[in-house]
Order: structure tokens, then C-alpha cells, then sequence
């Protein structure tokens, strides 16, 4: 008898999200790149206040300097590739605002 009334309730058909494949695609592109641009931008930083503090020698200071150009680029580049532009990257959070700093 329970079976029966449990067999009542659960629909016959499974209910189905209906999405678009290159949409999925271009948003988890979008979230990925968006978390790597957030890391970059907060590595960033922590290198420019390493700097001023002068914990860094002058050899560490352009090594740091040429990495975050070469990894600034590949977020171009990865952004192209995408069809993302900056901005794109910048998720609204809301009453918190954008998530990364405007530019």
C-alpha cells in the first residue's frame, strides 16, 4: 500500500534543465577566469607592497615584475580566446559590489 502512494507522487517524467552547451561552457569559462584574475590581481598587490618595503632584491624584483606581465597576458589572451573582456570578470556581488577593483 505505501509503495502505491509513494508511486502517486513521484512524477512519471524526471524533470529536465533544458541548457545550452556553449552557454555552460562560456560561463564556466567566465567563473574559472574570473577566480584566476582575482589571484593575479591579489598576487599583484602583495608583490607592490613586498616591493616597498624593500624585502626584495633587485633580481626577485624583476622576476616578479616580468611573471605578473607574462601572467597578464595570458588572461588576455585566455580572455580572446573566450569572447570575455575585463569586465566580464567582474561579478556584481550585490549589495558588496563588484568583486575585483575597477580599473
Amino acid at each position: 500500500m505505501e509503495s502505491a502512494r509513494q508511486a502517486d507522487r513521484v512524477p512519471s517524467r524526471r524533470l529536465r534543465i533544458e541548457a545550452d552547451r556553449e552557454a555552460v561552457e562560456r560561463d564556466l569559462s567566465r567563473l574559472v577566469l574570473t577566480l584566476v584574475e582575482l589571484i593575479r590581481q591579489l598576487m599583484e598587490r602583495q608583490c607592490i607592497r613586498r616591493m616597498e618595503q624593500g624585502d626584495l632584491s633587485d633580481e626577485q624584483v624583476e622576476v616578479l615584475g616580468l611573471t605578473l606581465m607574462r601572467l597578464e597576458e595570458a588572461m588576455a589572451e585566455l580572455c580572446e580566446r573566450f569572447d570575455l573582456t575585463p569586465a566580464d570578470l567582474n561579478i556584481d556581488l550585490g549589495p558588496l559590489g563588484p568583486l575585483l577593483p575597477r580599473s
